[in-house]
C-alpha cells in the first residue's frame, strides 16, 4: 500500500506537491470514487486511480547509468544552445532525470532514474554515499597537500573536504589525483584544489558506492544491474553509522557533490 500522492508522482501525473492539489480539488478517483483525504493509501495491484477521467498507472522504475562527456549539461531541459545530457538517451525515457549533477566540464558517471526515493538516498548528506573522482591538475601535488585535502579547508566561508585523496602520479607541469567525497558540495573538488592553488584540467567521477565506470564509453550508457542497486540500497540502509571507507586497489571495505 502506497499514499494516493505518491502513486500519482511515480505515475508520472505531477509532483507530489501538485498531486496532493489534484487530490484536495476532487480531480482523482479510486475504484470510481472521488476522493479529497490526502491520507489515502492505495493497493497499485488492485485498486484503479483516474486523474480528470485518466487512467494512472505506476512507471516502471529505470536505473541508468551514463558516462558524461565533457560539454554535456546534467538537464533535461532546453537550455539555449547548450548539449544536454537527455540527448544522449532513447525518447522514450524523458521520465529520467539525474541523481546529482556534474558540471559542463566534468566528465564520468552519471546516474538517471524515474524513483524519487532512490534519488533522495544518493543525493542527501546523511546517507554518506561515496563519490570517487580522479582529478588533472596543474602543478606538482605534494602529501602536503592531499594532507590537506583530507583535513579540509574553509572556501568562500563553506567548509571543504575529502573523504580520502591519493596521489596517483605528478612531474613538474602536471598532477593526477584520486579522491572520494562522502557529501559532494557545488564544484567541491574543483573549489579545493582552487583554495590550495591548483587549477582542474580534467576532472572525471568513476564511481558512485559500489558502481564504477568501468569501460563505459563516453556518451554511452546501460542499465545498472539487480546486484548493483541491491548493493547502493545496502550502503544506504546503513546510513546512521555512514558508508564504510574503500580500499583504492581492491574496492573492497576497508579497516582503514556536485562538483
Amino acid at each position: 500500500m502506497v499514499r494516493l500522492q505518491k502513486y500519482l508522482a511515480e505515475g508520472g501525473v505531477a509532483s507530489r506537491r501538485a498531486s496532493e492539489t489534484a487530490i484536495r480539488d476532487g480531480r482523482v478517483q479510486v475504484n470510481g470514487e472521488v476522493v479529497r483525504r490526502l491520507g489515502t493509501r492505495v493497493d497499485p495491484r488492485h485498486d484503479t486511480v483516474h486523474v480528470d477521467g485518466r487512467l494512472v498507472r505506476p512507471k516502471r522504475k529505470q536505473y541508468v547509468a551514463l558516462h558524461k562527456p565533457r560539454g554535456y549539461v546534467c538537464s533535461r531541459h532546453e537550455q539555449g544552445r547548450q548539449a544536454l545530457v537527455a540527448e544522449l538517451l532513447p525518447a522514450a525515457w524523458s521520465d529520467l532525470h539525474p541523481i546529482g549533477r556534474l558540471d559542463k566540464e566534468s566528465e564520468g558517471l552519471l546516474f538517471l532514474t524515474n524513483d524519487g526515493e532512490f534519488t533522495l538516498r544518493l543525493t542527501h548528506p546523511r546517507y554518506g554515499v561515496r563519490k570517487r573522482y580522479v582529478a588533472t591538475v596543474r602543478g606538482r601535488v605534494e602529501g602536503t597537500v592531499l594532507s590537506r585535502l583530507t583535513r579540509g579547508l574553509v572556501h568562500h566561508g563553506e567548509r571543504l573536504r575529502a573523504a580520502s585523496a591519493w596521489l596517483v602520479s605528478a612531474n613538474a607541469s602536471r598532477s593526477v589525483v584520486e579522491l572520494e567525497l562522502a557529501e559532494g558540495r557545488n564544484h567541491e573538488v574543483r573549489r579545493l584544489f582552487e583554495a590550495l592553488g591548483f587549477s582542474v584540467e580534467r576532472l572525471v567521477r568513476t564511481r558512485i558506492g559500489n558502481v564504477r565506470l568501468g569501460e563505459l564509453k563516453p556518451g554511452r550508457w546501460r542499465v545498472v544491474g539487480p546486484a548493483e542497486l541491491r548493493a547502493l540500497r545496502a550502503w544506504t540502509d546503513r546510513a546512521g553509522g555512514g558508508a564504510p571507507d574503500i580500499d583504492r586497489a581492491s574496492g573492497s571495505p576497508s579497516t582503514l557533490e556536485n562538483l
